[in-house]
């Protein structure tokens, strides 16, 4: 039985497949079973920010496969210890401490518990167009009723207010809020960046009421905006920051960075994860990290987006409504639904993602190269304008 229908048999059937079996990456290629390349957009859904089997990943989990894989947070561990100083190290002023878990979900799950723990409050304020993750509390957040409604009643305590609208905030934000969650650019949502006045405004509102402001930067955070992490751009400084997605160089990984107020609520066993800061990968973290670092993968991000945005905003086209994000994280919000052109870019050896039902998505690893996007935005124009 071959990979397609073999997995068609067991699998949960929760996922859309496409008619592709990808057995091998290098950078932003993906090679198919028939041995096709695909230049790749997705990454993972944001993923493979260093790019498919980045030699210092590889390396980093094959020498700490062979000296220790597990550890529970119960005991110190020299590589996690390592990777927690490297993450505040690099973190926005205030985040000194961190928790580590698996996941972005898992990240916002630990936020929104912390708020509610410093704070004493149960209300929970996000924004329409949200995405925040799958599981209960994350889910609360989230804003699509696609993915809510299945699945309610969810948790209580949770609004949603229109992004970018500082006044609807104001109103939202009273004396029961523990936190507004926020992405700065939301990603599931259609790629929308937050307005500068607006996301200050946030920060001021949630300083002046006694809120605590979460950053949700699991798709933001370690360059794929053009900057290490996103709220950097706006010189933001949350009390809570969320991250997965690339930290890892692809190994699951998520952590909460965490401030002062939020720190000195914690007492131990409150809270906790029994994967979260395994020596595997923290080991794949502290490698990508540095590989980001070393490299200076934001400010490529940062290049490289400009120019996409500017060679894709030049394209003649019916279809397009609008281009837009910030560094690589882009979104062409079409006239029609996206699912035809995702899979005639698939033809053309492009692989991209949608974001709602007419926005084309792409999130290429940031080690992309300059002839790799000149073929994705030529695969674009072509299926837009064919």
């Amino acid at each position: 039985m071959d990979s397609i229908a073999l997995e068609d048999r067991y699998d949960s059937g929760f996922y859309p497949k496409r008619e592709v079996v990808i057995v091998r990456g290098e950078g932003a290629r993906l090679w198919d079973a028939q041995g096709r390349e695909y230049v790749d957009c997705v990454a993972g859904h944001g993923v493979a920010i260093v790019g498919h089997c980045n030699p210092a990943v590889v390396r980093a989990i094959q020498e700490q496969a062979a000296r220790l894989i597990t550890c529970p947070q119960i005991f110190y561990n020299d590589v996690r210890a390592r990777l927690l100083e490297r993450l505040v190290s690099i973190a926005p002023a205030g985040l000194g401490r961190a928790f580590l878990c698996n996941s972005g979900t898992e990240a916002v799950e630990g936020a929104l518990k912390l708020a509610r723990l410093a704070t004493g409050r149960p209300g929970i304020v996000a924004a329409m167009k949200s995405f925040h993750g799958r599981t209960f509390g994350a889910l609360s957040a989230t804003w699509e009723p696609h993915y809510r409604e299945p699945f309610e009643p969810l948790v209580p305590g949770f609004r949603h207010m229109p992004y970018n609208n500082l006044d609807a905030l104001a109103q939202a934000v009273g004396e029961d809020t523990a936190a507004v969650i926020l992405e700065v650019v939301q990603g599931e949502g259609g790629v929308n960046p937050g307005e500068p006045a607006y996301l200050q405004g946030a920060q001021a509102l949630c300083r002046e009421r006694g809120a605590l402001l979460i950053i949700d930067e699991v798709q933001t955070g370690f360059g794929r905006t053009g900057t290490l992490f996103a709220c950097q751009r706006y010189s933001l400084q949350p009390d809570l920051m969320t991250l997965a997605k690339g930290m890892a160089g692809g190994v699951p990984m998520g952590a909460v960075l965490i401030g002062e107020r939020a720190a000195a609520a914690i007492k131990p066993s409150l809270h906790g994860s029994t994967f979260g800061g395994n020596p595997l990968a923290c080991a794949a973290a502290l490698a990508a990290i540095d590989y980001i670092v070393a490299n200076d993968l934001p400010a490529q991000a940062a290049r490289k987006g400009e120019w996409l945005l500017n060679r894709l905003r030049g394209i003649s086209s019916r279809l397009i409504r609008e281009v837009r994000g910030l560094g690589l994280m882009i979104g062409i919000e079409l006239r029609q639904r996206v699912t035809p052109y995702l899979k005639a870019l698939m033809e053309e050896g492009v692989l991209a993602l949608p974001a709602g039902s007419t926005v084309l998505r792409l999130l290429p690893p940031l080690v992309i190269t300059e002839e790799q996007l000149e073929r994705v935005a030529n695969a674009i124009e072509k299926v837009l304008t064919a």
